[in-house]
């Protein structure tokens, strides 16, 4: 019994540090990446404040669980599903409004150097949570722990189109990389929208495949 509740403490402290961490990568990057006009940097930085509601929802899906692992999902958790759903679905519609914008204006990032530095260390970041993720739900035997260990994969994926994008302009300067790159956030934030739906329907976790 001891052993399960350390668990679950560490569960928790998890999802406290992926909130936090979420801030200041999405502070950073929305700051970078609107002085280097980096459509992708700034996206992504969107995007870690939608991760930051969502892990507020998975922290008070941690605490429930702790106290009862078979009972189901309570209305704040369904509701902050349904905020972050919607909130992806908005960041899809502002990112591809951008990418028109620039295209018609030519606009080109003064820099995507930012876009490099910050992608790394997320990529880093985000392995590490869904190892230790994935860790502690496999000794708690408890689905909805490893379900948002494997979800987290898809922080990852963003983490790569970033970095993919940005050392793309860096070294060659071709004009739509970074468009190509918001492009990429478009989809990801479109499956996770969807997901966070399906969540708030109490259908499994499709990211976790």
């Amino acid at each position: 019994m001891e052993q399960t509740t350390r668990l679950y403490n560490k569960a928790y402290q998890l999802s406290l540090f992926t909130i936090f961490y979420n801030i200041a990568e999405g502070i950073v990057s929305m700051i970078m990446g609107y002085k280097d006009e980096t459509l992708t940097l700034f996206g992504f930085g969107l995007d870690s404040f939608i991760e930051v509601m969502s892990g507020i929802g998975i922290a008070v899906m941690i605490s429930r669980i702790k106290q009862n692992p078979e009972s189901s999902k309570n209305k704040f958790e369904i509701k902050a599903l349904k905020i972050t759903g919607t909130a992806f679905y908005l960041l899809s519609a502002g990112l591809l409004a951008g990418i028109i914008l620039n295209i018609i204006a030519n606009h080109k990032p003064e820099t995507t150097l930012w876009g490099i530095i910050i992608s790394l260390i997320s990529i880093i970041v985000m392995v590490w949570l869904m190892t230790a993720k994935k860790r502690v739900g496999k000794l708690l035997d408890s689905r909805p722990v490893i379900a948002d260990a494997n979800c987290t994969k898809v922080c990852v994926y963003m983490s790569v189109v970033l970095l993919l994008s940005s050392l793309i302009y860096e070294l060659t300067g071709f004009a739509y990389a970074d468009l190509i790159g918001a492009a990429g956030l478009i989809y990801f934030s479109v499956m996770e929208g969807k997901e966070a739906f399906e969540k708030a329907k109490g259908k499994e976790c499709n990211c976790c495949d």
